[in-house]
């Protein structure tokens, strides 16, 4: 135990040590800790869906009835835990991401990391960006396939790697997050879809961060960009605009059949409650107008804080990179002292020297208290 402790008290010296809020209630953009009412500055509810009392009594007064409205599957899918919902909403995002079949993970977590450890072999490679999320990074240390990260955006460095490795290789895939999570930049999707062609590999994006802020059909930054023909593979969470849990992949029959039949982390998982699928059918085809109409609101709002901070961000998403976690950790208590609720984002979860605070914007969110915030930073 020692150790853990030596490890626990560095942890606290460098102000990384972590720990959970306890949260009050969240009520569209307002966040209450402690009795404390703050502007939220830290959800990925981008949609401000979570909270919406009409849309969740409307739901359950239409569905309370119905015989999936059931909090539990009690059962994997290939066994019990499944029903046509589920196929509906893979359907839905098989036609919104325009592929030929989705399937879906109980974690976004799940989702990426199944993807990877199970498809690339001993033979194959995978380049994936740098700062990927968590998911794929423990996906590439998972997989038996020889993998190499390029630098954030450096498509030269990627270009380098491939020329120097891809021929060593049976199948290849280039993995990248479209919006990503802790930087709110955006991957050049056009340059890597001409990488792809060049070099014979598969083209895997996470839209987690961007799905249902871009896109017209909400389907994200390949959407936005009529680029959905020249992805291979998709990976979509549900658990953040969408307000609902699990994540989706979205892919041709062969992949997503190979994943049903080979894929750990969806064989032995229990599936998800039905209630929660009803939920997301719910919002994806009764409430898609809302949705967009949400949508709009959020890209309106960042796009005018673009115009007043152009060097800011690409996206909903801002950090305001402080470097050193005491600063960090300090400068976000101080915001939550004037009902700000901002929190510091340190090492592990980015690199060492890059600590920072995780701006995100919400579609209820006003330009003035937008506005009011970054001042005040």
């Amino acid at each position: 135990m020692q150790n853990y402790i030596a490890e626990l008290d560095k942890l606290k010296e460098n102000s990384n040590f972590r720990s959970i809020k306890n949260i009050d209630e969240k009520i569209s953009k307002y966040i209450f800790v402690e009795g404390k009412k703050m502007l939220n500055f830290s959800s990925n509810d981008y949609l401000n869906i979570s909270t919406n009392k009409d849309l969740i009594s409307e739901f359950i007064e239409k569905y309370k009835n119905h015989p999936e409205f059931l909090f539990s599957s009690t059962s994997a899918r290939l066994l019990t835990g499944n029903s046509k919902n589920y196929f509906n909403l893979e359907n839905k995002f098989a036609k919104l991401f325009k592929k030929e079949k989705a399937l879906l993970f109980n974690t976004g977590y799940q989702c990426n990391q199944s993807i990877i450890s199970t498809l690339f072999t001993k033979s194959d490679c995978i380049f994936s960006d740098k700062l990927n999320h968590a998911s794929i990074v423990s996906g590439l240390k998972l997989s038996q396939a020889e993998h190499y990260r390029y630098k954030h955006t450096d498509y030269d460095s990627l270009e380098k790697m491939l020329i120097a490795n891809r021929n060593k290789h049976q199948n290849a895939i280039i993995v990248s997050e479209s919006v990503f999570s802790m930087d709110g930049d955006i991957a050049d999707i056009k340059k890597l879809i001409k990488l792809k062609k060049k070099y014979n590999c598969l083209l895997m994006i996470d839209e987690a961060h961007a799905f249902g802020v871009f896109g017209q059909n909400l389907a994200g930054v390949c959407d936005e960009y009529n680029l959905l023909n020249d992805v291979d593979i998709f990976t979509v969470t549900l658990g953040k605009s969408l307000a609902s849990v699990g994540a989706v992949t979205i892919s041709n029959n062969v992949i997503i059949d190979y994943l049903i039949n080979k894929a750990s982390g969806f064989i032995f998982s229990t599936a998800l409650p039905s209630v929660n699928i009803l939920w997301s059918n719910f919002l994806l085809n009764e409430k898609f107008n809302f949705l967009i109409q949400q949508k709009e609101k959020l890209n309106n709002l960042f796009k005018e804080v673009h115009k007043i901070y152009p060097t800011i961000s690409s996206s909903q998403i801002i950090p305001v990179i402080l470097k050193d976690s005491t600063k960090t950790k300090n400068t976000a208590l101080k915001l939550q002292n004037e009902g700000f609720y901002v929190l510091p984002i340190n090492p592990p979860t980015v690199p060492v020297n890059t600590s920072r605070l995780r701006l995100s914007l919400t579609a209820n969110m006003e330009l003035d208290e937008v506005k009011n915030l970054l001042e005040k930073i």
